[in-house]
């Protein structure tokens, strides 16, 4: 989880439970001219985020999602909202060479993951991380289902069958949408659950922190004015299984849960949708490959024996925030 707090200007704030995890909107200091007040601006994120919600969760049998995926039609005319949210997780398949792949739902049922964990208590990672197999890359399913889905304008093809799971990217997306509302604040920030996205004109500087899935102390902390970052990990949705564990990060090419050496990634990016895939991609490289995948921008990766590796202009400034 991320946490985050404004360090000079007072800020209005809301939080509620949202995407089964935690969220918070913050927005203050002098908005733009015509801009709407903090607290008005605020409401606004929070609908995008509850309508993200309401519309792109597969847990919900009356969601659009749900809907699109019961379509037997190879096109549905969607929502503004599930085009975008479409294409977004497009994006991210094609940006991670196919490692984060929105079709694979079946997989994900099969693996013990067809309901909504969000009041399940996870598995000790530390008994997971002991049973699992022997560490090895994730790599793209050889069928790449999610090269046949499109999104244009208001329209989603797919081929008959192929069910869409947006997971992660629909939560950048949806912080994404959010941030837009707060655009005209002087500093503002949207923490769903891992998935931070902030800026404001003050430009005014964040202490962000980053907690280890293994321990109680922080894996990193640092300082961020404007951008997103994510986080992706498999602490918070792991169990067990009959064979042994399993968790919500699948390895397209097998269709299993990956085990590679790392357990979390953050990642620093210019959108939440962005940040949230190179999270994702560099926990299932592993670490070396990993590594490489957040250098331009920075992040970090937490490795199965608890280490915390740095990557790029992060390394700079988790030292300078320390």
């Amino acid at each position: 989880m991320i946490r985050e707090k404004q360090v000079v200007t007072r800020e209005h704030e809301r939080a509620f439970e949202l995407f089964g995890t935690s969220v918070r909107i913050l927005a203050g200091g002098e908005p733009a001219e015509g801009a709407p007040p903090a607290e008005v601006a605020i409401a606004a994120a929070e609908a995008v985020l509850r309508a993200c919600q309401l519309d792109l969760s597969r847990f919900d049998p009356d969601s659009e999602l749900s809907r699109l995926n019961a379509d037997p039609a190879p096109s549905r005319v969607t929502s503004r909202l599930m085009s975008g949210a479409v294409s977004a997780a497009v994006h991210a398949a094609e940006r991670s060479g196919g490692l984060v792949d929105p079709t694979l739902i079946s997989a994900l049922e099969s693996a013990g993951y067809a309901e909504s964990l969000r009041d399940a208590e996870p598995a000790p990672l530390r008994d997971a991380l002991r049973a699992a197999p022997a560490r090895r890359p994730a790599a793209p399913s050889h069928g790449a289902m999610w090269r046949t889905v499109s999104a244009t304008g208001r329209e989603v093809r797919r081929p008959p069958g192929v069910r869409l799971d947006l997971g992660g990217s629909a939560k950048g997306f949806a912080a994404d949408r959010a941030s837009a509302s707060l655009a005209g604040q002087g500093t503002f920030a949207v923490d769903a659950g891992g998935d931070l996205v902030l800026g404001g004109a003050s430009g005014t500087l964040r202490s962000v922190t980053v907690a280890h899935p293994l321990d109680t102390r922080p894996a990193l902390h640092f300082q961020l004015a404007a951008g997103a970052v994510a986080t992706s990990g498999i602490g918070t949705r792991i169990w067990r299984t009959g064979s042994g564990f399993a968790h919500h990060l699948l390895d397209p090419s097998s269709g299993r849960p990956a085990w590679t050496g790392v357990i979390q990634a953050t990642a620093v990016a210019a959108t939440g949708v962005e940040a949230e895939t190179l999270a994702k991609t560099a926990l299932l490289l592993g670490p070396e490959r990993g590594l490489r995948v957040l250098q331009p921008e920075g992040g970090a990766l937490v490795l199965d024996d608890g280490r915390v590796v740095l990557a790029g202009p992060l390394r700079a400034r988790a030292v300078e925030a320390a």
